[in-house]
């Protein structure tokens, strides 16, 4: 007779079927209490008023972003140039307004530019098999240095009040239906993205290599397509963020992307925690993107200035993985 496993020889079935509960579940319940926490400690945080500004501001951008990264986690890399899309996205839509161009066309050129972004990550991990880290990287790099090229140092670039567009206000703050245009925009996206990952035969494959690259090669699916493909849509996605970003200021401000990037990769990790399969997935993203907004909002309404904010965010995102994976090695 075989001995019993460990699992089973630890826990009953009850309490087993509570840490399967608890690994799959424990980020919603983290957002329900950290809800509840700064309900509590910070007045006014749970009014209307609030909530909808959390959606808006700190929520919906990062959430695009975060989507945008998914894709790229998804397929076994990583893609930290995300924040450069982000920057040229925003310099190029603020460029293009300043000069005049109609909105609609000052939107195509902003994503162009995130996709200039893309489409060097793809040349160099499809095209000459760097490594997604390394390659981000560098793209990273020379974004930045592109932007300060660009702006005489990293300068602000500003749209002249007189001057704005009614349709640049809009983006950031209109709403359909009397909900806000970039909560919108982040259902279109996340549900753009999770059909794209679901329910494609791209999905699959990205899948497929995002488990094993080596044996999705083997197999002969189109490894490098699919990859340049990810990292496109990643800086296109990426982008959108971008331009909301320079909608809601009406400026461009130089290496704004930096401060999506951390809890972007953040927010698609402890997404991590609510698959089965502990794989990346646009609800468990949209869930730790919640989850960070949370905090960082409540944070900001109990006095913390911006520095302890991503002190506190990091503390969360570290608590949140540590008590996932934990619950996880108990039920192995």
């Amino acid at each position: 007779m075989s001995a019993p496993s460990i699992s089973s020889a630890s826990h009953g079935p009850g309490k087993l079927r509570l840490l399967v509960l608890l690994s799959r579940f424990g980020l919603p319940l983290a957002v329900v209490a950290v809800f509840v926490f700064f309900a509590i400690l910070a007045p006014g945080f749970a009014s209307t008023g609030n909530i909808r500004n959390l959606l808006v501001n700190n929520f919906a951008l990062l959430a695009i972003a975060a989507i945008a990264l998914t894709l790229a986690v998804h397929s076994g890399g990583i893609d930290l140039s995300v924040a450069v899309a982000i920057d040229f996205a925003s310099l190029a839509f603020v460029a293009a307004i300043v000069s005049g161009l109609p909105v609609p066309f000052a939107l195509i050129v902003a994503l162009g530019a995130a996709l200039i972004a893309g489409i060097f990550n793809a040349a160099l991990i499809a095209g000459l098999g760097i490594t997604p880290f390394l390659a981000t990287l560098g793209t990273l790099f020379i974004g930045h240095s592109v932007q300060q090229l660009a702006t005489s140092g990293g300068n602000p670039i500003y749209i002249p009040y007189n001057d704005v567009p009614a349709a640049v206000p809009f983006l950031a703050r209109g709403t359909i239906a009397g909900i806000p245009l970039p909560l919108i925009t982040v259902l279109i996206v996340a549900f753009a993205a999770h059909a794209l990952i679901a329910w494609t035969r791209f999905g699959r494959q990205s899948s497929a290599i995002g488990l094993q690259s080596m044996l999705a090669l083997y197999s002969g699916l189109p490894v490098r397509r699919t990859i340049a493909i990810v990292y496109m849509l990643t800086a296109l996605i990426g982008g959108l963020s971008g331009i909301f970003l320079s909608a809601n200021v009406n400026a461009y401000m130089p290496f704004s992307g930096n401060t999506f990037l951390m809890n972007a990769i953040g927010a698609a990790y402890i997404g991590t925690t609510t698959s089965a399969r502990g794989t990346p997935n646009i609800l468990g993203t949209l869930v730790g993107v919640l989850f960070l907004a949370i905090v960082a909002n409540g944070l900001l309404m109990i006095g913390w200035d911006f520095y302890w904010q991503q002190f506190g965010s990091g503390v969360a995102i570290f608590l949140s993985l540590a008590l996932s994976y934990g619950i996880g090695r108990l039920r192995t």
